[in-house]
């Protein structure tokens, strides 16, 4: 696995990333930021390239899809939440329960909170526009100020009314 640091407007981040895709997203002082290289040889050194690059982008309020691929472990459940958090358009934001409805069964609710949570490549799988069904901020591996910020960022807080 490689990794690089990426100064942010939130903090400096670090991305990893194996040959095949982007494995992570971390915040350090979370006290889950894993071990890695980055000697800048290999496909995961272009891979984390383009991810600072369009890191960048997002921070400077350039309009940005994240194209990247991914490889990040999870149970097939995860990946398919993870998948529809990627459908959730820049500037809005979804419920638990919204996703739920959208995996086929409102029933499923808790379970997208729980894949959420375990989401390791946040704003790039963007996680931080998951909110409670009354609006409420609710839990982000990155804490709920920078989780704030992002939506601040965005503008979603404002359709929000907060």
């Amino acid at each position: 696995m490689a990794a690089v640091r990426f100064a942010s407007p939130i903090g400096e981040l670090v991305i990893t990333a194996s040959d095949a895709g982007l494995t992570g997203v971390w915040f350090p002082g979370t006290g889950k930021v894993p071990a890695g290289r980055g000697d800048g040889r290999g496909p995961a050194s272009g891979l984390l390239a383009r991810a600072c690059e369009q890191l960048a982008q997002y921070f400077s309020r350039t309009p940005t899809t994240f194209d990247i691929p991914l490889d990040a472990p999870g149970t097939a459940f995860q990946r398919r939440v993870w998948d529809v958090l990627r459908t959730i358009p820049y500037g809005t934001t979804r419920s638990y329960s919204d996703l739920a409805r959208r995996l086929g069964d409102v029933r499923l609710t808790r379970a997208v909170g729980a894949a959420n949570g375990k989401n390791p490549i946040p704003i790039i799988v963007p996680c931080h526009r998951v909110v409670g069904a009354n609006g409420a901020l609710t839990g982000f591996g990155g804490g709920l100020d920078r989780k704030r910020w992002l939506l601040e960022h965005e503008g979603a807080l404002m359709m929000l009314g907060s």
